[in-house]
Formats: structure tokens, sequence, C-alpha cells
């Protein structure tokens, strides 16, 4: 059961994406003359990360207003356990829907902007705005930092950004494409330490902006480690979502 309980915090942490204002339109500056062929070891962090950014669509990912996804996820607690649970992810600014429907239990989790209704009340989420992917819009807002990689993964090409509550993502980058190859993050939530590392294996364009597709992840907390494997069948980006999908019922 405690693999059963993990799976939103995993599912959650790759594709999540908070709307954007018109301030974060101007906050990189000149980010169409990066070259995304041309990242090496021996580009600056920032200069990674603008690259990432453009590579993932830019402008059009920066501003992005809703998203939803739709797939499943093969997850593994050990090798001779393995099942499939169907999930569907549904992004508007801040407000987020995800319902994940397993063999053991179907679970439903909500946040409308201002509070979270779980229908396990023990499993919450981290901000879905401050860590993996929804990090490389706010590449150049106050408080968001660009760093270096620690020591210990520096023989990697990419970048960290920290959020201003310390939240953080390690990104690693194809140096050919510029586009985010997978990410680590280590965090905690309800008391437990938290580490995850995600290898994407492909991405979709869609209006624009390039969402991962095919993705494996490996989550551990409390002595427990999950991996799973991830498609999305469909994924739509700024459609129409009304407010009534973020009630809590």
């Amino acid at each position: 059961m405690k693999i059963i309980k993990m799976i939103p915090l995993i599912l959650v942490f790759v594709v999540g994406i908070s709307a954007q204002t018109e301030q974060k339109n101007k906050a990189i500056e000149k980010e169409k003359s990066v070259k995304t062929n041309t990242v090496s070891k021996n580009t600056t962090p920032l200069e990674l990360a603008k690259s990432a950014l453009l590579a993932h669509g830019g402008d059009k990912f920066r501003n992005m207003k809703t998203l939803v996804v739709i797939g499943t996820a093969d997850v593994s607690g050990s090798p001779s356990m393995t099942f499939p649970a169907p999930f569907v992810m549904t992004y508007s600014g801040d407000k987020y829907r995800l319902e994940i429907s397993t063999p053991f239990v179907q679970f439903k989790q909500i946040y409308d902007g201002q509070q979270t209704f779980s229908s396990a009340g023990e499993v919450s989420l981290p901000p879905i705005n401050r860590l993996g992917l929804p990090l490389l819009p706010k590449i150049g807002e106050k408080d968001f930092t660009v760093s270096e990689l620690p020591e210990a993964k520096k023989k990697k090409t990419g970048f960290r950004i920290t959020s201003p509550e310390g939240f953080y993502t390690d990104f690693f980058v194809d140096e050919k494409t510029g586009q985010v190859k997978g990410y680590e993050a280590s965090y905690e939530v309800s008391g437990r330490t938290v580490t995850t590392a995600v290898e994407i294996d492909k991405l979709r364009e869609v209006e624009g902006v390039k969402v991962p597709e095919r993705y494996a992840q490996r989550f551990e907390t409390n002595g427990l480690t999950i991996y799973a494997d991830f498609k999305a069948k469909e994924i739509t980006v700024n459609s129409t979502i009304e407010d009534s999908v973020f009630v809590m019922k």
C-alpha cells in the first residue's frame, strides 16, 4: 500500500505547469538569440537554463495557461511487482486535479488555488510550480536562482534552479538540442525526505510546447524505492477548463 500512496507524488512532479503573467514575458531578454545546438559544459548555467527554456517552446512554454495529460504508468516496487496506473492530470494556472486508477484504489487530489483536497488525507504534494520543468518559466524572476550543478554532478552538462522557498531541481541537458533530458531533486513533504530522478525518453510538441511524453522515474523515501515508466497518450495545451473541474468533492 505504501507504493500506491506514493504514486500521486511521482505523477505530479514531472509535468505540472503554472500560468504566467505579462511581467514574465519580459523576464528573459533576448531569449531567441540563444542557440540550442551549441550548449556545452563550458556554457554558463544561466545560458544553459535559457537554452533549455527556448528548446521547450520559449514564450509558448512560459505562457502556457492550461495543460491536460492522460496516460498510463507502469509502477513497480520490485521486479516481481508491477501494475498499470491510468491517470488524468489537469492544470490551470496554480490549480490542478489529479486522478489515478489502480487495481487497488481510486485516488483523487484537487488544489483550487488556496486549499487541497485528497481522497487519501495523509498524501500531500509539494508546490507544483516549485519543482521540475515548471521552474523553467521562472528563469529571470526575482528570488529564483540559477546556479551551477553541485560538485558531485559537474561531470554532466546542466544547471540548478532554486525557488525562494529553497526547493531546487538539478537539470541535465542534451548538448545537441539544449532540451532537458533528465533532472533530480530532493525535498521534504509531510515530514519525509523525498528524492527523485527522472530520465526523459521522448518529448511531444503540442501547440509549440514540448512536454514529456515518455519518461522513467526513480522515487525514494523512507527506505522505499519506486520505479515508474510513464507514457502520455493525450496531451492538450491551452484548452478551456472550467473552474468547476477544481471544485473539491
